[in-house]
């Protein structure tokens, strides 16, 4: 069966209450604190409000990204995609449930089809979870065909699912076979081939649809961002000698979930000898007098946009050394020189060789990426520094309404400690402009 109009907001296989959106919150969606789906809660939307944010119209939001979508199928002549993967399924139709755990037990489910038809495939007695959109013309349930949930049945469930899908490509299809999947369990794909599907790959499909942002997916970056920078601000205000790093890291986690946020992919913050080298994940480390405190976001916000920002600070009543100066302003410069590269058709091997080069002694131990897009996550592309470009970087041309994370991170091996930076911009017609405005620390500045 084709779906006609795939960006109705009715469908013959769902029953919508048309009631159920009035009165609405200024997103569109209804204002009723005992509905199901989740998102901001009253005090982000007084932030916005009081900020001059224009929030996002969440309909044509959801209508962009599908479109977006069938337009990446429909250019490689696929009948269909099908998504494991729950920020994709998030992607594809803004359900949301239990993210993380999903995300490591693959029991859900989406195909698109390439003229916008969408079956989601819903978790054990969850099906309300979706009851609000339209844009999921069917539920279905049996995806869970990994080993916790099957044990040795995992080939029987896999092959019933399978078949099932198949079944799904000759209704939709057109009789085209080819079928792309971002990930799947081994028995899976197995099984699809096995029933005739031509398996392809979905993750280029799903990166080149959420990587040109529309103008409502930016509005809720907008939001995302200022909604996380209030939970920095907090943050701020509790980072002092004699707490933790752990102390510090759950505040950031309360005033997130407080605004309607959703989790944190990382827990990276660290302080004094710890920020040397990077990665090290905050713990019970007492926070000293006169020391750095370095921390990356990695934050996954409202409407379950990812906000990427880092920061360093000086933390104690005295004056930094002058080799913490020295790192920040290096840092500094490396993402103000960076972000001054960015362009609408500028190449993504052309931004590694024209990147600012750090200073030898901190070369080692540099990011693994000069910039890198943002999204409902960290997304494609990652541009390398042009000492990883053989092995690692590939070509492509910056668009208008692309997002990247600009990112520094500077230690010398061995060294007493290391500053990281990091900003989130939006590529423009004419060139970018900064999303972020949390404030650098005029005592590093120098």
């Amino acid at each position: 069966m084709v779906n006609p109009n795939p960006f109705s907001i009715s469908s013959s296989n769902r029953k919508i209450d048309p009631t159920r959106r009035r009165p609405t919150r200024p997103d569109g969606t209804p204002d009723d604190n005992d509905r199901v789906e989740i998102g901001p809660t009253a005090l982000a939307f007084d932030e916005w409000a009081e900020a001059g944010l224009v929030v996002p119209n969440l309909e044509s939001m959801r209508a962009h990204r599908l479109q977006r979508l069938t337009a990446e199928l429909q250019s490689r002549d696929y009948a269909g995609l099908l998504m494991f993967d729950p920020l994709n399924i998030r992607y594809a139709t803004d359900t949301t449930n239990m993210q993380l755990w999903i995300a490591h037990n693959p029991c859900r489910a989406c195909f698109v089809s390439a003229d916008g038809y969408v079956i989601l495939w819903e978790f054990h007695n969850s099906d309300h979870l979706s009851a609000h959109l339209p844009l999921v013309c069917e539920l279905r349930h049996g995806a869970s065909f990994f080993y916790f949930e099957t044990g040795d049945r995992t080939d029987e469930h896999a092959n019933r699912f399978a078949a099932e899908v198949a079944d799904i490509l000759a209704e939709h299809g057109g009789g085209n076979r080819r079928l792309a999947v971002d990930r799947i369990e081994s028995a899976g794909l197995d099984a699809l081939r096995q029933h005739g599907v031509e398996v392809r790959e979905g993750q280029a499909v799903t990166e080149f649809a959420r990587v040109i942002k529309g103008s409502d997916e930016i509005a809720a970056m907008r939001c995302s961002i200022h909604a996380c920078e209030r939970s920095v601000e907090a943050m701020r205000e509790a980072a002092r000698p004699g707490v933790t790093e752990n102390d510090v890291w759950a505040v950031l986690h309360a005033e997130n979930i407080r605004r309607g946020g959703e989790w944190i992919e990382t827990r990276l913050l660290s302080s004094g000898p710890r920020t040397n080298p990077w990665f090290q994940e905050c713990g019970p480390r007492v926070i000293g007098n006169n020391e750095l405190l370095a921390f990356d976001t990695d934050l996954i916000g409202v409407y379950g946009i990812c906000t990427d920002i880092s920061r360093t600070w000086f933390i104690g009543d005295g004056a930094p050394e002058p080799h913490m100066i020295e790192l920040y302003q290096v840092a500094l410069e490396h993402i103000e020189t960076n972000k001054a590269l960015l362009a609408p058709g500028v190449g993504f091997l052309e931004l590694s060789g024209k990147a600012h080069r750090l200073p030898e002694a901190y070369r080692e131990q540099r990011y693994g990426v000069v910039f890198h897009g943002v999204g409902l996550c960290d997304e494609y592309p990652s541009i390398r520094y042009p000492e990883d470009v053989e092995d690692h970087g590939y070509d492509g041309v910056l668009e208008p309404g692309m997002v990247f994370a600009v990112e520094a991170y500077v230690g010398a091996v061995g060294g007493p400690y290391g500053v990281k930076l990091e900003d989130q911009v939006l590529i423009t017609e004419k060139g970018y402009e900064t999303l972020n405005h949390d404030p650098f620390d005029e005592r590093l500045l120098g």
